[in-house]
């Protein structure tokens, strides 16, 4: 087991898909997973301390196991099959442990609420963790986050821009630069 910590949330700008890092405590190894938008805002809402006026799916859990006398010990993030992460929520109750499965980002969600650590299974980081390297590889890149430049512009970017075209082509240049009097 490897002790992970949220290194942050982001949102590719290709598809707008979220991704959550978790970041090896000890090492410059991440573990980027895909989530849902739902998923990302519950574990943001709570890392950012937002307020909410009624509780949170998550918040409705934690509230469950504190009501059944159970407790969260960790969570650990313990396979990755077929694309799929799997994750545990390892609980305590009358003196024993239960483990309970869970999608990664519902065991992150409640562990930032209860305030409980983070792991990855070693052959999980193995499968999917990424260091950065020395040639400046960035958390960018490993989420697809950045597109390589271009000189030419897509139809698509262009019909983007369709509603600056009459602004820009309104502007008067030959005033541009001159101080007024």
């Amino acid at each position: 087991m490897v002790e992970l910590t949220i290194e942050s949330i982001r949102v590719s700008l290709m598809n707008y898909q979220r991704v959550v890092i978790l970041k090896e405590k000890e090492s410059d190894r991440y573990l980027p997973i895909w989530i849902g938008p739902a998923e990302a805002d519950a574990i943001a809402v709570r890392l950012q301390e937002v307020a909410v006026a009624r509780p949170l799916t998550h918040d409705l859990l934690r509230s469950i196991i504190d009501s059944l006398g159970a407790s969260v010990d960790y969570v650990i993030v313990n396979d990755l099959s077929n694309d799929t992460f799997f994750a545990r929520i390892m609980l305590q109750i009358d003196g024993r442990v239960m483990e309970i499965d869970s999608r990664p980002s519902d065991a992150i969600a409640l562990a930032v609420r209860v305030q409980v650590p983070i792991y990855a299974d070693e052959s999980v980081l193995e499968k999917a963790g990424v260091k950065l390297d020395q040639e400046g590889q960035t958390l960018e890149a490993i989420t697809g986050e950045t597109r390589e430049a271009t000189t030419e512009v897509s139809p698509e970017e262009l019909e983007k821009l369709s509603p600056f075209r009459d602004v820009i082509e309104g502007l008067d240049l030959e005033d541009f630069g001159k101080k007024e009097a």
